[in-house]
């Protein structure tokens, strides 16, 4: 696999179209802390890292949704930085997703984080995604 995020994001956006309660995806760390992100701002409904034999581990997300309409509660999953071409923006130019209703994640060197959270410490790198 050469592009472990992608393959995250997808595995969420797919278990959402066919109406998952639970979704199993292989752990790293850049990917459990995305999780806790997407947990911390209300986009999904719980998650659980898990060890495994192989001792990569799993994380298994329940999604959210709607009560009344049954829609998911992640509008889009977007990848924005890809292994052929890395997006970095600086402090002044991170991305404002639907001028602030959504999140964008950033890789820095300070750690993955929201765009809010590195515009606070004045930090920029990596654009990873962007969720609604």
């Amino acid at each position: 696999m050469t592009d472990p995020i992608s393959d995250y994001l997808t595995r969420l956006r797919n278990a959402q179209q066919a109406g998952h309660r639970l979704v199993e995806i292989p752990a790293s760390k850049m990917k459990k802390r995305i999780t806790e992100i997407l947990y911390n701002h209300g986009y999904i409904l719980k998650y659980k890292f898990e060890d495994t034999e192989d001792n990569q581990g799993v994380i298994k997300i329940a999604l959210k949704y709607d009560a009344a309409t049954k829609t998911p509660t992640i509008k889009s999953l977007v990848r924005i930085s890809t292994p052929g071409l890395r997006q970095y923006k600086g402090k002044s130019e991170l991305p404002r997703v639907l001028s602030g209703l959504g999140i964008a994640i950033v890789s820095t060197s300070k750690g993955v984080m929201t765009e809010k959270e590195a515009r606070t410490q004045g930090i920029g790198g990596e654009v990873l995604c962007e969720i609604f």
